[in-house]
């Protein structure tokens, strides 16, 4: 007998291997992107009490993707309060930049500063004048700055009238004061040591000296320091402004030698 020929018969089993499987391309089990990161410790310049100022991450290196390069150039803001754990000085913040990471640890190095927005509003009163100086000022090492000075005017000595206003004339020679000072005492020195002046408002203190015979000032201050250009890149500088922070990594990382079980009981017998 004759049987025709029939295509699902001719169909070999388990041949067909898109039948059992589900959709091509399917999801792909999602991983957790923090098991990719790696820890790393901030450490500021020898300028500041406080060292270890922090931790980042960053994504492990991964193939042409080096982990150092996504570090350097970072900015981080940091309180002056918690630098040198002062809580007077908690009103100014303090701009980082990450410059070179060795092993663990990313070399910090100034990048600016500013006051918080609530310190700004509190001295802005009535019945006063205000005085506003800006100057762009280069350090020894090559940084060019741009410094921004705040000044009130206050009462002299036993005043009855409500109000301290300088004439327009006063504030020109006060501006002018400013400028020849901020100028005098930052070109003559480096950017470490003119972080140094500014933790203590060295700035301030001379010209409200400096400005006591034309008017008496009040709550004088540098209020924001701005790079506006970095010379090149010099380790042998940046190893100057941090010193020998080796030590510390040590004293964080010592390990701790292991009891033996044979030396607990020893101990607890002496004991007894």
């Amino acid at each position: 007998f004759f049987f025709p020929f029939s295509s699902s018969a001719a169909m070999a089993v388990g041949k067909n291997k898109r039948i059992s499987k589900g959709k091509k391309g399917g999801k792909k089990k999602q991983l957790d992107p923090f098991m990719k990161k790696d820890w790393y410790d901030l450490k500021a310049p020898s300028m500041f009490n406080v060292r270890n100022c922090g931790k980042t991450m960053c994504t492990r290196t991964q193939g042409i993707k080096i982990a150092s390069d996504s570090l350097k150039g970072r900015v981080y803001e940091v309180s002056l309060g918690d630098l040198n754990n002062d809580e007077d000085q908690g009103y100014r913040k303090i701009r980082l930049k990450c410059e070179d990471v060795q092993g663990k640890n990313c070399l910090l190095q100034f990048h600016g500063m500013d006051f918080t927005t609530d310190r700004l509003r509190s001295l802005v009163r009535k019945w006063q004048s205000l005085i506003e100086a800006s100057v762009d000022v280069k350090t020894t090492d090559g940084y060019y700055l741009r410094m921004f000075i705040l000044a009130f005017t206050k009462k002299r000595q036993n005043q009855v009238k409500r109000t301290c206003y300088a004439q327009s004339s006063q504030i020109r020679q006060m501006r002018k004061k400013m400028v020849e000072i901020t100028t005098r005492e930052a070109e003559t020195c480096d950017l470490k040591e003119l972080v140094t002046k500014l933790i203590p408002d060295v700035f301030a203190k001379s010209i409200e000296k400096a400005c006591q015979g034309i008017f008496p000032l009040q709550n004088v201050a540098v209020r924001k320091v701005k790079i506006l250009k970095a010379p090149k890149f010099d380790m042998n500088r940046l190893m100057e402004v941090h010193g020998d922070y080796s030590g510390e990594v040590a004293e964080m990382g010592t390990s701790v030698p292991r009891k033996e079980e044979g030396d607990e009981e020893a101990a607890a017998a002496e004991e007894e």
